[in-house]
């Protein structure tokens, strides 16, 4: 754990599945989310992000893009559906 006189209030816009990562490994492991996030940036290596070799970054992004495209989808059901509604009331 880190010092409480050590820590400063930040925020940043995650993707609502990172933020179920998050908590699920957060309640794993008994300790808050923040730990969490303070974890995984004393883990990061951005030296080791060269050494990433390609089909781990077409992991990478191919997991991002199924993400976005799901998002998307369910964003344009819940158009579609209002749409709906709004022309069953006229």
């Amino acid at each position: 754990m880190h010092a409480q006189e050590n820590l400063i209030r930040k925020q940043f816009l995650v993707s609502r599945s990172q933020i179920s990562k998050l908590e699920q490994l957060a309640n794993a492991k008994g300790t808050s989310a923040a730990e969490i996030v303070r974890l995984a940036i004393d883990a990061f290596d951005p030296d080791s992000m060269d050494a990433m070799n390609s089909d781990d970054l077409m992991e990478l992004v191919s997991s991002q893009l199924k993400e976005a495209i799901n998002s998307t989808r369910e964003a344009n059901e819940q158009v579609s559906k209002t749409l709906k509604l709004m022309d069953a009331s006229h």
